[in-house]
């Protein structure tokens, strides 16, 4: 019997509430050694949602994903950026130590059309991870159909937004991410077990020492994205590298 239940907690939409270490799902490394430490497993959740609210763009949400978007391209599995605010800079990019062979740029008309082009990318086993950025937070409606999505393809989905923190969500892990005088504040929202009551301080030397040199500037000086407006246009990075 106590064998049985053993199993049965090991499912990842189980969580217990004594302890986030003793999660039995499968992560993807962070590359952040202060932000693992307040992770459940230590890392990023595979076969899940991650979401990312920021104060505003490009305080430092990107850095974030940076290396786990770098070691999943060296191994070859594919990545998928979903309507991401500005034109990706490929040579940033590739500076960051991704290999841009496996990075997919992918830009969307509406929001409708990014939400069913991220759900279609998590549902296939293939790929690695995809990003996606969203003006707003989602429905739970549609946060459950992303989170059902990434459990069936097992990769690592994150959603990228601004506004509101206390909204309900789906997802399993959230976090809120916002600038401090020499790095950046990350807040753990809801994870799987006890809470956390404090930020996690990243500083900035160790976000560039983990992004690598010129990840950073990956989003900086580009064009507006909002030239291109097809249903899911889409192409490989390294096409434009």
């Amino acid at each position: 019997m106590q064998a049985a239940l053993a199993e049965v907690l090991k499912h990842p939409s189980i969580w217990r509430g004594d302890g986030y270490t003793q999660s039995q799902s499968e992560v993807v490394g962070c590359g952040h050694p202060a932000l693992a430490a307040a992770l459940p497993g230590g890392g990023w959740p595979s076969a899940a949602v991650t979401e990312v609210v920021a104060a505003r763009a490009g305080c430092g949400e990107l850095k974030l994903l940076m290396p786990v978007i770098a070691e999943l391209t060296r191994q070859g599995k594919p990545v998928l950026l979903v309507s991401p605010p500005h034109i990706p800079y490929a040579p940033a990019w590739q500076a960051a130590g991704i290999d841009l062979r496996h990075l997919t740029w992918a830009e969307a008309h509406t929001e409708y059309d990014a939400l069913w082009t991220m759900e279609q990318a998590l549902r296939e086993p293939a790929c690695g991870a995809v990003i996606g950025w969203f003006a707003q937070s989602l429905t739970d409606r549609q946060g459950r159909r992303l989170q059902l999505a990434a459990e069936a393809g097992g990769g690592c989905g994150f959603v990228l937004r601004q506004g509101k923190q206390d909204v309900s969500s789906p997802f399993p892990l959230r976090l809120s991410v916002e600038p401090l005088g020499g790095g950046i504040a990350v807040h753990v929202l809801k994870r799987r077990g006890a809470p956390l009551g404090r930020p996690v301080f990243l500083h900035q030397e160790a976000l560039n020492t983990a992004s690598q040199t010129g990840a950073h500037h990956a989003l900086a000086g580009t064009v507006p994205a909002h030239t291109i407006v097809r249903r899911t246009a889409s192409r490989p990075l390294a096409q434009a590298a």
